[in-house]
């Protein structure tokens, strides 16, 4: 008599299935609270449409190296999204769920809390992707601008760019003791970041010193580093490695301070 080993059939999807029902979950929740919808995804649509009405705006400029405003802008607002749902709408649900006990109870059963983290990562992820792909589809239909001329760079740029951020937001999400705490933390990031990666000046527009400075932190390292794929150049290294260290340092903090309760 012959006897079969393996695994029993069922178990090893398990864990994926309650992933998958989980990341539907929170997508639901996500698509309820309606606040990054409107933040996260209507808005930078709203400012894109809004600028590529303006004709100036789709003037080319000498001040910005032969590039429109609407070039200029529309990677900065791929990282508007990325920074609004990332900095300022996980860390505070996250946050919120410990406070209210809800990653405790979570402990005591099959699921697990850390598949709530993953199905996080997966919501941001996968709404981040749907409003890279919409606004890079209206810009180009709607107002004529060139998709991105080096596509693995700009694929290359837009992960690591999405992975420095997420993990900032998992480092607040460890660090503050409630939901309205790490709110306050993303606000006070959120806005000099932006500031950096040029929502209010364009990169190309900025003296040297705060260029040398955006350099360096996240949202400025993506712009440009986004900006130069789709003009068709490969990102330099400065760029992908900044992005690449932020994520690495404060995912790796994150794990080492997260808590349950």
């Amino acid at each position: 008599m012959s006897v079969t080993t393996g695994t029993v059939p069922g178990r090893a999807s398990a864990p994926r299935s309650a992933l998958a029902r989980l990341a539907i979950v929170e997508a639901r929740l996500f698509l309820r609270e309606r606040v990054g919808v409107i933040w996260g995804i209507g808005f930078p649509l709203v400012l894109l449409i809004i600028f590529g009405n303006i004709p100036s705006f789709r003037q080319p400029s000498p001040d910005l190296g032969g590039l429109t405003y609407l070039d200029a802008y529309v990677p900065i607002l791929i990282a508007f999204v990325m920074a609004m749902l990332s900095v300022n709408a996980m860390p505070a649900v996250l946050a919120g769920y410990r406070e209210r006990g809800v990653l405790r109870r979570l402990a005591t059963t099959p699921v697990g809390p850390s598949r709530v983290l993953a199905a996080q990562l997966v919501v941001n992820l996968a709404v981040t992707l749907t409003t890279l792909i919409a606004m890079l589809a209206v810009a180009r239909l709607a107002f004529g601008v060139v998709l991105p001329r080096q596509p693995g760079g700009f694929v290359l740029a837009a992960a690591l760019a999405a992975a420095a951020l997420l993990a900032l937001g998992l480092f607040l999400a460890a660090v503050a003791r409630s939901g309205r705490a790490a709110n306050a933390f993303g606000a006070i990031l959120f806005f000099p970041m932006m500031f950096f990666a040029g929502l209010w000046l364009p990169r190309a527009a900025m003296p040297s010193l705060l260029r040398d400075i955006s350099d360096f932190t996240p949202l400025g390292a993506a712009v440009q580093a986004l900006q130069d794929s789709a003009q068709g150049h490969w990102p330099p290294l400065l760029y992908l490695a900044v992005m690449a260290c932020y994520a690495l340092v404060f995912g790796v903090a994150a794990a080492r301070l997260f808590r349950w309760e």
